[in-house]
């Protein structure tokens, strides 16, 4: 076993580590199992695992660092947040334990080589995090929580008969293998079609995607944080494994245009700002399967930026609304006002974070957008371009009037008391703008 097997052994069982101190210091070791992992995936990434029963290429390495980094964030955030509840449909132990089997689900599916096991994983993500939508117990969790298990579980029936699909036409599940092994059939049209319907589900592809409003809005933040930001690229990502073995460009592409429209224009009538974010998810996780499904070198580079720029800046947005319902206690956009006076350091993340997933320069997500917009130019897709750049600019205006809307209209007294919860949303919201300066700076060094 080389060391980059270790490595990536490693990283899969920490979180899981963790958890064995469930009775006495589980939160802590939680905190320390996500740096841990950080850690070690920064060495991996110069220290791969070899092609066997791991496959982790660069776009493994992306994903899987940004799995951990908001995970790692996720973790110190809920620290603070969940002394807020003053009823807990499950204890702070099964909090962090769900917690760390949700991240551990979606690291195997990244790193192993297996289509069926990497189907294991993204239905094992379903069992861990579902419960994890009711820890604030209310009425319309369990309802999302419901929703949620029946709509994704239907979905991965599909994904299920996609694999088996594969495995009857190529005789093996290795996904480097499959890959590369150009066999074209009805048979692997199909399974791939099926895979956009399956997978989609966990993606949010229209109009398979109605568990997603309702339980990114009724999660705890730092849980719509980590749904938002790692766990539908994570399912992206296995969907994109199974696309490359046949793509079928314009079903994907088409259902990935049609999936933005209704994004923006779901997101155009919402009152609550958790749902707008989460429509807004459906809206990036989409453009980046766009830029995928396009398939140029340019579309990947895109949809990488984008994935890794919306991961962070997504949770940015999650922190900060979960500060707004912390502070105010209140889910309208139209209830809250005057955030610069009462929430400064708030407000300041909910703007750089809404501008960040919303695509404006210079955060990562703009540079993404443009590559993605560039690669389906340069193919000649002219209707996908005009329909998406309409909606994009729909979608921008949509979000950041609301927001803009709760931060400087009237005046509040001051209400932020908590200091880490703050910062936290302040640091992820910042680092989209760095991502973006820091691709700014390399691609001009290379002109």
């Amino acid at each position: 076993m080389s060391f980059g097997d270790i490595f990536a052994v490693l990283i899969i069982l920490i979180p899981g580590a963790a958890s064995v101190l469930y009775r006495s210091r589980i939160k802590q070791a939680s905190v320390a199992a996500a740096s841990a992992d950080l850690v070690i995936a920064g060495i991996m990434y110069f220290e791969r695992p070899q092609v066997g029963f791991f496959f982790v290429q660069d776009s493994t390495m992306v994903f899987i660092i940004m799995v951990l980094s908001v995970y790692l964030l996720s973790t110190i955030y809920s620290t603070r947040y969940l002394r807020g509840i003053e009823i807990m449909g499950i204890s702070e132990p099964s909090y962090y334990f769900l917690m760390n089997l949700f991240t551990v689900s979606m690291l195997f599916s990244l790193e192993v080589n297996n289509y069926g096991l990497m189907w294991v994983g993204i239905e094992a993500t379903t069992i861990s995090s579902a419960l994890l939508l009711i820890t604030e117990k209310t009425e319309t969790s369990l309802e999302a929580t419901w929703r949620y298990i029946i709509i994704v579980s239907a979905g991965v029936t599909f994904a299920f008969i996609s694999i088996i699909l594969i495995y009857y036409t190529l005789g093996t599940l290795s996904v480097s293998s499959a890959i590369v092994s150009h066999v074209h059939s009805s048979i692997m049209v199909l399974a791939v079609s099926l895979a956009l319907i399956g997978f989609g589900t966990k993606v949010g592809v229209f109009p398979v995607h109605t568990w997603l409003p309702d339980a990114h809005s009724e999660a705890p933040s730092p849980v719509s944080a980590m749904f938002s930001g790692v766990l539908l690229p994570t399912a992206l990502y296995v969907l994109y494994r199974v696309y490359e073995i046949e793509p079928v460009t314009q079903l994907y592409v088409w259902f990935a245009v049609i999936s933005i429209v209704a994004a923006s224009i779901f997101m155009g009538y919402q009152v609550r700002y958790k749902r707008m974010f989460a429509y807004s998810t459906m809206e990036n996780m989409n453009l980046a399967l766009l830029g995928l499904a396009a398939g140029g070198p340019l579309g990947l580079t895109g949809a990488l930026l984008l994935l890794l720029s919306h991961s962070f800046g997504k949770a940015g947005a999650f922190y900060s609304s979960g500060n707004i319902l912390r502070f105010t206690g209140k889910k309208k956009i139209s209830e809250v006002n005057g955030m610069a006076s009462s929430m400064p350091y708030t407000s300041a993340s909910l703007l750089m974070s809404s501008l960040a997933v919303t695509g404006a320069p210079p955060f990562g997500t703009f540079f993404g957008e443009f590559l993605i917009l560039a690669d389906v130019l340069s193919l000649h897709m002219y209707a996908p371009f005009i329909i998406v750049v309409i909606f994009l600019v729909t979608a921008f205006i949509s979000v950041n009037y609301n927001v803009t809307g709760m931060i400087f209209s009237g005046k509040s007294p001051k209400m932020e008391t908590d200091p880490l919860m703050s910062s936290l949303s302040i640091l992820s919201s910042v680092l989209p703008l760095l991502i973006g300066i820091l691709y700014l700076v390399v691609y001009v060094e290379a002109l």
